[in-house]
């Protein structure tokens, strides 16, 4: 991968062709003065088309070989291993047909539910540089990511997440099995599943109750969401013409075997009508524990500007010794 450390100087190539056009329209300077002008535009149209022909592009093309080299080109082919604290932690975010209510809103216009859930995600995941973080998605459960220190592809699986990706329905229980499966293994003090949905149970294999006996004996600890206002809630749907309108639809969220999951691991039960309940979890997770992982990454880089300098160097030694030699100028 090659790299620019000050990219910024690479803005003054653009004023080459303008030094160019400048250069070219000046033409020569007069060094000889001449009884005739005949004898005068006869020496000058030998001196572009010959003496002076080539002095100027191979200086236009040192300095641009300069420019490139102040930019500082580097490639980087080596890495290194660095340690970062954190804790190892699941985000399980329910991606369900119900997830398109309009019952959030962003700068006053409604927004789905799963868009606020991404964004506030999004910023968490800013917020935490230092943990391993994966996500799981479900309708039905499947891994959007494993978990991972590189929080900018974290961020693009996060990106792809989208209502109707897999099959509908709300597989809370395996949600969280998949979950705590991820983080078996890991040699973590804190562990830590945050799973969010608006719904209830009613797809997967396996029951609520049983993957939060799995959690705790793990020592998963596991905090629980319910998304979404109570009563009903606007949901886009689309009538036997194809035409989408808003229904209002019965908000049905299982918030009693959500404080069952949190309680059974030892977590907390948050009901989020807007971002703020989100914000709470953080803070709870901020004052967990912390344990070190390591992290190979790039950033060693063999400087290049040399390719640059030399060879621009090399260019103006040519031009001055043509200058000096059967491209002399006059006088």
């Amino acid at each position: 991968m090659i790299r620019f450390l000050y990219p910024t100087f690479l803005w003054l190539l653009a004023v080459l062709p303008l030094l160019a056009l400048l250069r070219g329209r000046r033409g020569q300077v007069a060094a000889v003065r001449y009884s005739s002008a005949d004898i005068a535009r006869q020496v000058a149209r030998e001196t572009r088309s010959r003496a002076g022909r080539w002095h100027a592009p191979l200086a236009l093309l040192a300095l641009g070989l300069l420019i490139v080299g102040l930019a500082r080109p580097q490639f980087g082919r080596s890495t290194s291993t660095v340690d970062a604290s954190g804790v190892d932690m699941i985000l399980a975010m329910d991606c369900s047909g119900s997830m398109e209510a309009l019952d959030f809103k962003v700068d006053g216009e409604a927004v789905n539910r799963l868009d606020v859930v991404k964004s506030v995600v999004s910023k968490f995941i800013d917020a935490r540089p230092n943990d391993r973080i994966g996500l799981v998605g479900f309708a039905g459960a499947y891994l959007v990511s494993p978990l991972t220190l590189d929080h900018d592809w974290l961020q693009q699986n996060l990106d792809r997440v989208k209502i109707g990706s897999v099959e509908d329905g709300t597989a809370i229980g395996s949600a969280l099995a998949t979950s705590v499966n991820r983080l078996r293994e890991q040699p973590s003090k804190s562990k830590i599943v945050v799973l969010l949905t608006d719904g209830q149970n009613n797809a997967g294999k396996v029951m609520p109750e049983t993957a939060a006996q799995a959690a705790k004996a793990l020592g998963v600890k596991v905090y629980t969401i319910a998304a979404g206002v109570r009563g009903e809630a606007p949901i886009p749907v689309t009538d036997a013409f194809g035409n989408k309108r808003l229904a209002m639809a019965q908000v049905d969220v299982d918030e009693d075997t959500l404080r069952k999951i949190a309680a059974e691991t030892g977590g907390r039960f948050f009901r989020a009508t807007d971002t703020q309940s989100l914000k709470n979890i953080y803070a709870e997770i901020d004052r967990m524990e912390k344990t070190t992982h390591q992290l190979k990454k790039f950033e060693h880089h063999t400087e290049l500007f040399a390719w640059a300098v030399v060879p621009a160097l090399a260019l103006l030694g040519t031009g001055v010794g043509l200058g000096h030699a059967r491209f002399r100028r006059l006088p």
